[in-house]
């Protein structure tokens, strides 16, 4: 394994030691479902307990290093904990709330990384609505990559539903249309291809 796919695993080794479930939602994502890109940061999603919250985030933080100081009060304020792997990898940890992180988790899929080396990766269309709300350029082409690659196996009828609320939640209301642009453009050009 290569040092980026160590600190993967170095994760998923400890996430499943405490009982944590999860999904890698950036580049090993964006990999595995659209187009190859080089990426430093691991981004991760899991499963927060709530009634610990605090305890939680710290017992991660005692196995990761903390990528500054008051890591713990920042993770607790916005959600999410930057940390780093023992081979200096930066780590970024969603702490999902029940709803929509609930669904993610269920609907993982695993890829190896080496043979008897598997970790949780997020379902394409759970990408595509993260990747929709983030909205940075990079995230517009990351989508339009998935879309290309996975095609009508993608289950749009789900993306929409979750772009739906949490635009309510959120109120953007051009939040679905960065999935629609590419959905169409991917319909159009499959159907001129069979005329």
């Amino acid at each position: 394994m290569n040092s980026y796919d160590q600190a993967i695993w170095e994760v998923h080794t400890l996430f499943s030691k405490m009982g944590i479930s999860y999904a890698v939602i950036g580049g090993v994502a964006v990999q595995n479902w659209g187009e190859p890109q080089f990426t430093l940061a691991i981004d991760l999603t899991v499963s927060a307990l709530l009634e610990d919250l605090d305890g939680f985030v710290s017992q991660i933080l005692a196995n990761f290093s903390p990528r500054f100081e008051n890591a713990l009060d920042f993770a607790l304020e916005n959600s999410v904990i930057l940390a780093e792997t023992s081979n200096g990898y930066p780590l970024d940890i969603a702490l999902g709330l029940p709803g929509y992180e609930d669904e993610v988790i269920k609907r993982v899929s695993q890829i190896e990384l080496e043979v008897g080396k598997r970790i949780n990766i997020c379902s394409a269309e759970d990408l595509i609505i993260y990747k929709a709300a983030a909205g940075r350029p990079q995230d517009i082409r990351d989508i339009e990559s998935i879309v290309y690659r996975q095609g009508t196996a993608l289950d749009a009828a789900y993306i929409r539903q979750w772009l739906g609320e949490i635009s309510d939640i959120t109120s953007d209301p051009d939040l679905s249309k960065l999935f629609e642009g590419p959905w169409k453009k991917y319909h159009s050009n499959n159907l001129s291809d069979r005329l």
